[in-house]
């Protein structure tokens, strides 16, 4: 049996069909939706495969506008909207059962040497992430064992994740909390070397835990939720070349919620703390 980051390159890995138009596999899964995650990162992948190669993404913006059934393939149309000099751009429809679920534009750059560079640093000093416990061994910790579920779900994991800050578990302990989380976060195994799929990888994990900003002054984020959340829009701006199966830390935080939206914006970085991608998400909270 290949391993979940085999799985998730696999996953990645579309059937074209015709010149513009591909197919994905959304495979069949316990959620209620396919997750967005995947979603974005086969929309990407369908882009990236309508051009040279030559010009990686630079930025991407997405709607998602329908819950995808798990198990159902899904059908990505590319539109070549610009070939110019410098940049490419293409517009991508995900399409399930006759229905649009999602959209994408993307942006793609031919690499070229600035005149000046800057960076603000991190806004934080973190541990290193091999000090830190991976989720599920936090989760074992507190209840003893892991729930079928989650082993389930643990086994299938693509990336591994570990939380800067503990885990809470209690109502008491998330009163007061800012709106900020950080993970480190890799691949569980190697992803290979196409820029392409660390990229696309890379925007299956960052609808992952981005909303947990969002969720953290008002929920523990492990074990019952008193709200359902849903993934609206997402934007992401790639600064510098990366792997996704090196570790990278994701640090999150929510400027607001109000209206039944929450924001949540995340800066990602590599171990030396150069900043590689900005994300930018809404979700949509509803009390269950």
């Amino acid at each position: 049996m290949t391993n979940p980051a085999e799985r998730l390159v696999d996953l990645l890995d579309l059937e074209q069909i015709e010149v513009n138009i591909f197919r994905g596999r959304s495979p069949q899964e316990s959620l209620q939706r396919v997750f967005g995650g995947q979603v974005a990162g086969q929309a990407l992948v369908a882009a990236g495969r309508t051009t040279d190669g030559d010009r990686p993404v630079h930025s991407l913006h997405a709607y998602f506008l329908r819950p995808g059934r798990p198990g159902v393939p899904i059908v990505y149309q590319v539109e070549r909207v610009r070939d110019g000099r410098s940049f490419t751009t293409r517009r991508v429809t995900a399409v399930q059962q006759g229905r649009t679920i999602f959209n994408l534009t993307a942006s793609f750059h031919k690499p070229e040497k600035g005149d000046f560079e800057h960076q603000l640093p991190p806004a934080r000093t973190v541990p290193d992430p091999e000090t830190l416990p991976t989720v599920t061994d936090e989760i074992r910790e507190h209840l003893g064992t892991l729930p079928e579920q989650l082993e389930r779900m643990a086994r299938r994991q693509p990336f591994d994740i570990r939380y800067v800050d503990r885990l809470r578990w209690t109502k008491g302990e998330v009163e007061g909390a800012e709106p900020r989380s950080a993970v480190w976060m890799r691949a569980v195994g190697p992803l290979g070397d196409d820029p392409l799929v660390h990229t696309c990888a890379l925007t299956y994990a960052s609808d992952m835990t981005l909303l947990d900003a969002v969720r953290i002054p008002v929920e523990p984020l492990w074990g019952p939720r008193g709200f359902d959340m849903a993934s609206l829009d997402h934007a992401m701006w790639f600064h510098r070349p990366f792997r996704a199966d090196e570790w990278f830390l994701y640090d999150q935080e929510s400027p607001i919620a109000t209206g039944g939206r929450g924001l949540a914006r995340g800066r990602i970085y590599d171990v030396e703390g150069r900043l590689l991608v900005s994300v930018v998400q809404e979700g949509l909270f509803r009390s269950l």
